[in-house]
């Protein structure tokens, strides 16, 4: 069982040379807690997979700590995504690209492409910079949580989570409350104009307003074409209560919506958040706590807007899909 650990220089080495050894480091990013470990070491992947519970044909991202490793890992990369890569990273863009030699099958998920982000959380930056010291190149850090339930976003749900399936030599670092709440932006950087696979906190208008470039979005979101990433099942982000996006909540049920929206009469609130920012900050929590209070039922008013509330819904949409 791995302890919560809080973080200084020396923990950050500890845990550098932990996952140099093969062994599992959970932490903080600005998007969620991940789970990482050496992105080339096959054994050590494999630990990750079955801790989670993952299908070992899921591929992973891999986190790396600047734009300077990125051609170690992907080849072929566009002119778009090298300045989508200059423009938002670090931040929560993932990015899909042809994969070099270095991406082997157990981390693409034996597709011939590799996902890739440079996450802005100093934390995770130490963390990374002090594995490449150690002649680590990446790590591969999916969602610190069992495949298909709520993803954590502090140390402590990440704790509540895994604490049954980490072993004593994996840590778990505390770097605080996550800052944006739901996961990264994904893009595939492997067509002639970049398409958006999972929505998070990076838009399109707002790829467009910094960068001018266009991008297309997977209209549902699928795998449609036939590209496997992350978070992209039907049913996904699930607590064990039953999450309804429509209908009224009764007493005793769970709520959660924007502040300005009046709690249902013996409803118990889990979230009060005033705007769509601290929405996605603390859905996943909300969602804990209403499994933490043994509730059965959890009522949900999706926020609106296209700026992260596209995010939220994906979210909502999947995580009542388990009905």
């Amino acid at each position: 069982m791995a302890n919560i650990s809080t973080c200084t220089e020396s923990t950050l080495k500890d845990a550098a040379t932990s996952l140099r050894s093969g062994n599992l480091v959970a932490f903080p990013t600005e998007t969620v807690y991940g789970l990482g470990t050496d992105a080339t070491n096959e054994q050590a992947v494999a630990k990750l997979y079955q801790v989670k519970g993952r299908p070992v044909d899921h591929p992973l991202i891999v986190h790396i700590s600047s734009i300077e490793n990125l051609d170690r890992w992907a080849s072929e990369v566009p002119e778009y995504a090298i300045k989508l890569a200059r423009t938002f990273w670090p931040g929560s863009m993932t990015l899909i690209l042809p994969r070099t030699n270095l991406a082997k099958n157990f981390i693409t998920g034996s597709q011939d492409n590799v996902a890739l982000r440079v996450p802005s959380h100093s934390l995770a930056l130490s963390l990374l910079a002090e594995f490449e010291a150690l002649g680590g190149v990446g790590v591969a850090a999916p969602s610190a949580n069992r495949f298909g339930k709520v993803s954590p976003t502090t140390a402590e749900a990440v704790y509540e989570e895994l604490s049954d399936y980490l072993s004593p030599v994996d840590l778990i670092l505390d770097g605080g409350p996550c800052q944006v709440g739901v996961e990264s932006t994904i893009i595939n950087c492997t067509k002639v104009v970049p398409e958006i696979l999972r929505p998070g906190a990076l838009t399109i208008k707002l790829i467009y307003d910094q960068t001018g470039i266009e991008v297309n979005h997977s209209r549902n979101y699928s795998n449609q074409n036939k590209i496997k990433v992350p978070g992209l099942m039907q049913s996904h982000y699930a607590p064990k209560a039953k999450v309804f996006l429509s209908a009224k909540a009764r007493p005793g049920d769970g709520f959660i919506a924007l502040s300005n929206i009046e709690t249902p009469t013996g409803a118990v609130r889990l979230a009060n958040p005033r705007t769509n920012l601290e929405y996605a900050r603390e859905l996943y929590q909300a969602l804990r706590l209403a499994d933490n209070k043994q509730l059965t039922k959890v009522y949900v008013v999706p926020p609106t807007g296209n700026d992260i509330a596209i995010a939220i819904r994906d979210r909502l949409m999947r995580c009542a899909s388990s009905l």
